[in-house]
C-alpha cells in the first residue's frame, strides 16, 4: 500500500528496539521502551507560508530520525507493516 503525507506530515518506518543491553542483558518485551528511532518512507510537499509559498521540508525519504517520544499516529498496513505519521515538528534530529 502506498501512502502519501499531505503538507508537512513524513510517514516513518520505526526501526525496532534493542533486545540485549550493552551489558548483554536479554531484556524482556515489556522492559523494552518504545523506540524513538525511525526511517522516513513518505515526505508530503511541505507547509504553506503566511505569504502563500510551500516552504519544503527538511528531511528527505530514506533518513534516518530521532522523534518525539509520543509523536505521530500508528497505524498498520494491509502487509501487516507498522509505521508512523507525524509532523515534521516532531522530528528532533536527522541521524548522520
Amino acid at each position: 500500500m502506498a501512502i502519501q503525507p499531505l503538507a508537512d506530515r513524513i510517514v516513518v518506518k520505526v526501526l525496532e528496539a534493542k533486545e540485549v543491553t550493552k551489558g548483554g542483558i536479554l531484556l524482556p518485551e515489556t522492559a523494552k521502551e518504545k523506540p524513538q528511532e525511525g526511517k522516513v518512507i513518505a515526505v508530503g510537499k511541505g507547509k504553506a507560508s503566511d505569504t502563500g509559498h510551500i516552504v519544503p521540508l527538511e528531511v528527505k525519504v530514506g533518513d534516518r530520525i530521532l522523534y518525539t517520544k509520543y509523536g505521530g499516529t500508528e497505524i498498520t498496513t494491509t502487509d501487516g507493516e507498522e509505521l508512523l505519521i507525524m509532523k515534521e515538528e516532531d522530528v528532533l534530529a536527522i541521524v548522520k
